[in-house]
């Protein structure tokens, strides 16, 4: 039945693929296949449908005949009797497209049919058909209405025949209860298989919108790490190089190899940290394993190394770290990325040797994190940068919120709340 039911719904490009890919496009599907198809599918969309009623309408048509043929002379329809009769089953062509009128229009031709009293039998399977397609198109209040209005009509006419053939009507009315009550239970299974179908499709979109949406979080995620790593290590960088050009240039003859070479080792240190770093966030690149796979976080243990290289580019940084518990690593990450970039921005915006003060500490629910130095700030009037940007999108990766400014005594200053509880939704 499942086999049967999948085989029925609609073909769309990139679902419901098989599991065997060894299947083609091309296999035939089995009868009883295309016959649960045929029965899921509505029958107002399904293709050639005029052609198939015609083809319908004959079969009735011919059957009808047959039965009023193989009938005692009596009953044998004349010529007016036959007019009626074939006239019947003219309206079966366009049941699809208007079911009711269909069933006005035969019933209008079988009341004096059945009134001249000719085989009463002959005509009964159209009738069935248009009482189908009536009750596997409508609502069922009113289908009811049309099979009691039917039912009504019916027993009237045989009243005005013969009491016998009113009562014999009455008494197999329930071949024509089941009729409609048939063509309900089918309604309610197309629409119960389109439900099927709706879900199946949503769910694939879904899926679609939710890979997307993780692809961009991670290609955003992947430019957050690339620009605080690059900025960082090209500011230290810039700043020991500045260093090492000073004592060459202050007194050439008087040369302090000492200080020459401490700011090559730590050019070099910072070239080695700076290229371990990028090779585990591009190393996320190559990963073909899990779609979230990020590889080792930096976490809050790493902040001596920010506050040691912060010190050899010449800011006075004091710190005052607070922590009783340790947060969640993606927590602990963001902590990190944003004290790194806020002591990049301190270096190389706050003047020479600025004074820094770092403050991390916990509370209830909440990790705070606090940079703050006595510099002058970014330049006003250059263009802005990502650092910024980027801090606030660290913080409300997690659920967090972070604040950054000038300070109203001069300075600049970065504040950040961050959860110690990640929700659902955090990064």
């Amino acid at each position: 039945m499942t086999r049967s039911l999948l085989g029925a719904l609609p073909s769309r490009k990139g679902a419901f693929l098989p599991e065997d890919d060894t299947v083609q496009e091309t296999t035939r599907p089995r009868p009883g296949d295309r016959i649960m198809a045929a029965v899921n599918r509505d029958p107002r969309t399904a293709p050639h449908g005029t052609r198939n009623d015609a083809l319908l309408a004959v079969v009735l048509a011919v059957a009808a005949v047959c039965g009023a043929l193989f009938t005692d002379e009596a009953r044998r329809p004349d010529a007016l009797g036959w007019t009626l009769l074939l006239a019947a089953h003219v309206p079966i062509v366009w049941r699809r497209r208007r079911p009711l009128l269909v069933l006005a229009a035969l019933v209008a031709v079988i009341v004096p049919y059945h009134a001249l009293d000719f085989n009463h039998l002959a005509p009964t399977p159209a009738a069935y058909v248009a009482l189908y397609t009536v009750a596997v198109t409508g609502r069922p209040l009113r289908t009811v209405l049309t099979g009691v209005t039917v039912l009504g009509l019916s027993t009237s006419v045989m009243l005005t025949v013969s009491t016998h053939q009113a009562v014999e009507l009455l008494r197999i009315s329930g071949w024509i209860i089941a009729v409609l009550f048939c063509g309900i239970d089918v309604r309610y299974y197309r629409q119960y298989v389109a439900s099927i179908v709706e879900r199946a499709v949503r769910a694939e979109r879904t899926r679609e919108e939710e890979a997307r949406r993780r692809v961009a979080e991670e290609r955003l995620r992947i430019a957050r790490d690339l620009h605080d790593l690059l900025a960082h290590s090209i500011t230290l960088i810039g700043v020991q190089t500045s260093v090492a050009a000073h004592v060459l240039a202050a007194d050439p003859e008087r040369l302090d190899r000492e200080a020459v070479a401490k700011s090559l080792d730590d050019i070099a240190e910072t070239c080695r940290t700076a290229r371990g770093e990028l090779r585990t966030t591009l190393e996320v690149l190559r990963e073909h394993g899990l779609p979230d796979t990020r590889g080792p976080l930096p976490g809050l243990d790493g902040l001596p190394d920010l506050v040691a290289a912060a010190r050899l580019s010449g800011a006075r940084v004091e710190q005052d770290l607070r922590i009783r518990a340790d947060p969640p690593p993606a927590v602990g990450a963001a902590a990190y990325r944003i004290v790194q970039e806020a002591l990049t921005n301190a270096v190389r915006h706050a003047g020479p040797e600025p004074a820094v003060r770092l403050r991390l500490y916990d509370e209830p629910g909440a990790l705070r994190v606090s940079v703050t130095d006595d510099g002058t700030g970014p330049t006003p009037g250059n263009t802005p940068g990502f650092g910024l940007v980027g801090m606030r999108e660290r913080a409300r990766s997690v659920g967090g919120t972070l604040d950054a400014g000038p300070r109203p005594d001069g300075g600049f200053e970065v504040t950040a709340a961050l959860p110690l509880t990640m929700g659902e939704g955090t990064v």
